[in-house]
């Protein structure tokens, strides 16, 4: 047994940590506080394999079944987020993460998820997760070290797939009038493949919402730099918030997103990213997400209707990662 699960078994503080099964993933571990659950899995990633509410449908996708062939072998999403590093190459981001995962209690809704060593990326991966006491509140401590013999550039990516049938929705910046506002506010990353006439992509004053749809699998992606600090994915009356940290001067990938979305057919990604990173070896660079869930969500389709509906449910900052109710 390794010792990460020798450490979970032997603490008093795991009474929250039950191991199930999940995605045909016998080694899995669920907190709950009564209100909402997430399930890690310990057999692959490190990978969140849920979060919903107790008794309630997965609000994040699941893929079991999907694979992707690279040089260095067979790499599976199995749904759910996960860590990469930016900017995207392959194989590197796709190196399989197919071994177990060291596990380790950091308190009573806690977990620190440790794969090894990504000996050809020269990387190690951690993700720890910790449920709020009540409520449904999530935070996602993303470490990436450089385990290489020479220094690297890196961010930190957190995906986060979630269940199709819903909409990504992405706050614009605040409106600025002509001629007081001279610059511009953000840059707006479009991929070779992204087709802005697509009825997917919707593009307000106050919002940028991608919408998931089966029939139409051609992939659309799009990056923001998001000063904000959230986004969010409506699932029929259930509200997804992820909140994630700006950092004024950061240089970040993709030409300065710390927010991108990817779609194809029902498959819907939401993800954030830390700035870049000089890593001599041994040092890692951080990345931040808390997650809110939000049920009996009923705001429709108007944008401001929207916007407004989403904000109330940020804290008073209505940014930091640290603030989210």
């Amino acid at each position: 047994m390794r010792r990460g699960r020798e450490s979970l078994s032997r603490s008093s503080r795991v009474d929250a940590l039950r191991k199930v099964s999940y995605l045909g993933l016998p080694n899995c571990l669920r907190l709950s506080n009564g209100t909402v659950e997430v399930v890690v899995t310990t057999d692959v990633g490190p990978r969140v394999v849920r979060y919903g509410f107790v008794g309630s449908e997965n609000v994040l996708g699941e893929c079991p079944e999907a694979s992707v062939r690279t040089e260095w072998g067979e790499w599976k999403p199995w749904g759910g987020h996960r860590l990469w590093t930016a900017p995207e190459a392959s194989p590197r981001s796709y190196a399989p993460d197919n071994e177990a995962v060291a596990a380790e209690a950091e308190s009573e809704r806690g977990v620190r998820l440790t794969p090894p060593v990504e000996r050809r990326a020269g990387v190690q991966k951690e993700l720890t997760v910790t449920l709020d006491p009540s409520g449904g509140g999530v935070t996602l401590l993303h470490r990436v070290t450089n385990r290489g013999a020479w220094r690297i550039e890196a961010a930190a990516w957190a995906l986060t797939i979630m269940r199709g049938g819903g909409e990504a929705v992405i706050p614009q910046e605040p409106y600025g009038p002509h001629p007081q506002s001279l610059l511009p506010s953000r840059p707006l990353v479009l991929w070779p493949y992204t087709d802005m006439s697509d009825s997917r992509l919707r593009f307000g004053p106050k919002l940028v919402r991608v919408r998931s749809d089966a029939s139409a699998p051609e992939p659309q992606k799009l990056g923001v730099l998001n000063k904000q600090g959230w986004a969010a994915y409506v699932l029929g009356e259930t509200l997804f918030v992820k909140r994630f940290g700006y950092e004024e001067g950061a240089r970040y990938p993709d030409y300065g997103c710390n927010n991108e979305v990817f779609t194809a057919g029902s498959f819907m990604e939401v993800e954030s990213l830390s700035g870049l990173r000089e890593l001599e070896p041994g040092e890692a660079v951080e990345h931040v997400e808390r997650w809110s869930l939000v049920g009996g969500f009923a705001a429709g389709d108007a944008e401001d209707d929207l916007d407004a509906a989403v904000r109330a449910r940020l804290g008073p900052d209505g940014g930091a990662p640290g603030s989210l109710t």
